[in-house]
């Protein structure tokens, strides 16, 4: 029953998606050659993005919206040759019926507090093991203890939770030695998708984020080591996401959760980035923008080896801050299992 009552709502959740997508395409608010990215999408509408890749899927069937040489689909039939519009959805002001708009406040209650809890089981990983309480996690959020195990399941999924012998649910301690095994993931997965992407990389992208490597590489302060994260993560979805395979996009994405956590907390330490990265990543672009794809992946196998190199380094200068002073309520530090 509860598994019917999961897929009712996960096609709820897309059926609002495909209806929001198709009025705004026909009352012109979504113009013809407007580029529709997941993402984005999602964010407006407060859900995941599995319902909005349905919905496009379905909009695809009826014409509506057509793939192209890039990211995520164009607004039109595909039989006309148009520009692709690259304008923030978000401004747009899309028409929400009322009818979606009140599903929308009834979404899955998970899917209001997951995000929370990401960030902050994220943030105290790579300062030790943590164990969560189901009944305290769901005091702190006033939701039932079903919502916190589906909140749970999600974040094991992401590798960033797991259940020990006793059955306790434990996050972190986030070592060097799994910072390691993700980047290993990272070697086998990246390269792969770079060279399956090639051909379907958005030129005018892939142009962009080249103009804005060399901006930042031409800097000559440390101001620019703040825009690290943002450029590394447009890097991965213009360079490496663009691959067709939905499998290989899902793995790569839920690999990088701990990654990118470890990198947004060093940061947040006060840690310096390496202004080497920027060179690096300028490298792998130019090589792409050159048609070089195999020189390109070789490039990112390189980048990634030096990455983990520098991560380990900064992680070791960690081991010597004391642990954060307050976490929330519902994460109890522990010594060992």
């Amino acid at each position: 029953m509860t598994e019917n009552r999961k897929g009712q709502n996960a096609q709820r959740r897309y059926e609002i998606a495909e209806d929001v997508l198709r009025t705004n395409i026909a009352e012109g608010i979504l113009p013809p050659g407007l580029v529709l990215l997941e993402g984005p999408i999602a964010e407006i509408l407060q859900t995941s993005r599995a319902p909005v890749q349905r919905a496009l899927q379905t909009l695809e069937a009826e014409g509506l919206v057509h793939r192209f040489k890039g990211r995520g689909y164009l607004v039109g039939s595909g039989e006309e040759a148009l520009e692709p519009n690259r304008t923030d959805i978000k401004t747009l002001g899309l028409i929400i019926p009322q009818h979606a708009d009140e599903a929308l406040q009834n979404r899955a209650s998970w899917e209001r507090i997951y995000n929370t809890v990401e960030r902050d089981v994220a943030g105290c990983v790579v300062f030790g093991q943590y164990r969560i309480i189901e009944s305290e996690l769901a005091e702190h959020f006033n939701v039932s203890r079903t919502v916190v195990r589906d909140v749970l399941a999600r974040l094991r999924e992401r590798g960033l939770v797991r259940k020990n012998a006793s059955s306790h649910w434990i996050a972190g301690p986030l070592t060097a030695q799994t910072v390691k095994d993700h980047f290993v993931l990272r070697g086998i997965l990246e390269p792969q998708a770079l060279i399956a992407s090639a051909s379907h990389i958005d030129r005018d992208a892939l142009v962009s984020l080249f103009g804005r490597l060399g901006a930042l590489e031409s800097r000559h302060d440390t101001d620019f080591l703040k825009d690290l994260a943002e450029i590394q993560s447009r890097f991965i979805d213009t360079c490496v996401l663009a691959t067709p395979n939905e499998k290989l996009q899902e793995l790569i994405r839920n690999n990088l959760l701990p990654v990118t956590a470890i990198e947004r907390l060093l940061g947040l330490l006060g840690l310096p980035g390496d202004p080497i990265v920027i060179t690096e990543l300028r490298l792998i672009v130019e090589l792409l923008m050159r048609g070089a794809t195999a020189a390109a992946a070789a490039m990112l196998q390189t980048h990634l080896e030096a990455s983990v190199n520098r991560t380990i380094a900064q992680m070791k200068i960690v081991a010597i801050i004391p642990s954060p002073s307050a976490t929330a309520d519902y994460l109890t530090r522990v010594i060992e299992e």
